[in-house]
């Protein structure tokens, strides 16, 4: 049975547009991509001095991957589009976070789910509510949407 999951894009390098852009026309391979927001730019969170604006978006799709296959998935896509991981935050040109996998709870060395802090991003959040998606919080059941 597929699942509905919910990726948050951010791009600070380069022609931002473009990796959103690129990043998503490769997840078309990876999901079956339902909603795409609108791109957003938002001030860096978190980030270290000097880090650009951002370019975000939310990507909403369905899958019947486990969710440890939609990360790797991701981070090839990541890799591809030229992401270095240096230091933690750091400027890249695409980052992509599996946000919401259904209304699952989730937990390995790698991936957490839902996204420990996606509740308190608004360039998460916001793309999120442009989608007009009827989603709860898995932790704790409150509506997310419309």
């Amino acid at each position: 049975m597929p699942f509905s999951v919910l990726i948050a894009l951010g791009s600070n390098l380069g022609d931002r547009e473009w990796f959103l852009r690129r990043a998503i026309a490769e997840l078309v391979h990876e999901i079956d991509v339902v909603r795409i927001s609108s791109f957003r730019e938002t001030e860096p969170v978190d980030a270290p001095a000097g880090s650009g604006y951002f370019l975000n978006a939310v990507v909403a799709g369905h899958t019947a991957r486990p969710p440890s296959s939609v990360l790797a998935a991701l981070l090839r896509i990541e890799a591809k589009l030229g992401r270095q991981r240096t230091i933690r935050n750091a400027p890249r040109f695409i980052d992509l976070d599996l946000i919401l996998y259904s209304a699952q709870l989730f937990r390995s060395k790698d991936l957490t789910l839902p996204h420990p802090r996606y509740l308190q991003r608004e360039f998460v959040l916001g793309p999120f509510r442009e989608l007009g998606l009827a989603w709860r919080d898995p932790v704790n059941g409150a509506p997310l949407g419309p």
